[in-house]
This record gives C-alpha cells, sequence and structure tokens, in this order.
C-alpha cells in the first residue's frame, strides 16, 4: 500500500489485517518500561492511535483529541503507538498533560503486524484501530495522507459501538 507525505508517495510495509480478523497481538513498552501485550486488553474494546512522530503538529492534535475522549468513553481502552522514544514521549506527554497509555515501537513490531511501517522513514503511517471485545478488529483507517487529521468522529463512534 502507498500513502504520501505532503503529497509526495512513500511505501508502507505489511499487511494491513482484515476486519474481522483476530488482532495481532504485539508486545510494547509504556512510558513506565513496562511490557503492555495488546491480548493484556482482552474482554475490553480498545481504540489504537498510531502516529509517525508525537513531536509534529497534527500526531500532537490526534493524541491530544483522544486523551480528551479516553476522559469522557466509558468501557473502551485508548492507546497511541508512535516510534517515538520513551524519552520522546515521556517529554512530550508532560509537556502537553496527557496522562493516557502511551507506547513505542521503536523497533517497527507493531508496525510490521499492522502493516504500518515505512521503511525509508523509519516511521508508522498514520491509522486507528479498533478492536473489540473479543479481540477482534471492527475498524481500521490508514490515512491516505500522513500530514492530514484522521476522522475522529468515526473511529469513535465504531469504538462505543464495540462496547
Amino acid at each position: 500500500m502507498k500513502v504520501t507525505k505532503k503529497g509526495e508517495e512513500v511505501e508502507i510495509i505489511g499487511v494491513q489485517p482484515e476486519l474481522g480478523a483476530k488482532a495481532p497481538d504485539v508486545s510494547l513498552r509504556n512510558l513506565k518500561d513496562e511490557v503492555v501485550n495488546l491480548s493484556d486488553f482482552a474482554g475490553v474494546p480498545v481504540l489504537i492511535s498510531v502516529v509517525p512522530d508525537i513531536d509534529t503538529r497534527i500526531c500532537s492534535l490526534q493524541t491530544k483529541r483522544f486523551n480528551q475522549e479516553a476522559a469522557n468513553v466509558d468501557g473502551v481502552k485508548f492507546i497511541t503507538i508512535s516510534n517515538n522514544t520513551k524519552e520522546e514521549q515521556a517529554n512530550w506527554c508532560a509537556a502537553e498533560g496527557v496522562d493516557m497509555e502511551i507506547l513505542h515501537d521503536t523497533d517497527g513490531t507493531f508496525g510490521k503486524a499492522y502493516g504500518l511501517f515505512i521503511p525509508e522513514m523509519g516511521r508508522l503511517a498514520r491509522g486507528i484501530f479498533v478492536i473489540d471485545k473479543e479481540g477482534k478488529i471492527t475498524y481500521e483507517a490508514i490515512s491516505t495522507e500522513i500530514a492530514e487529521e484522521p476522522d475522529y468522529d468515526t473511529a469513535l463512534a465504531k469504538a462505543k459501538a464495540a462496547r
């Protein structure tokens, strides 16, 4: 699949999981350096917000928006994943007052499993996944233009419907 970054085409590797398929289980580390497995959230719907670089404007807006929504939506676990280091993520969260679960995919584990890794940039493509209580993917949206915000309303509606 190809996406664009400010109009320039870049290729992402891997295959995005199919809707209705079991979500690939990956293990990433959070800001406390604890290992978090996506399977740890079995029984709870999960909205995964994927951003290329937390320190950029659109990624910052996306993460802050879902952090705000996480405080208002009961019964859904919100997670943001980026390629940033733990230190970069921690510094950004402290500066922005964000307290949602942030995971770092510094080696591309998540990106490859979910078909979002852009080798030439060493970054993830922008995307959103909703995983239902049974661990199946009920929504996925890969932004065709990395520099544009995703459709928050649709993603939130799908996450709420998965409760």
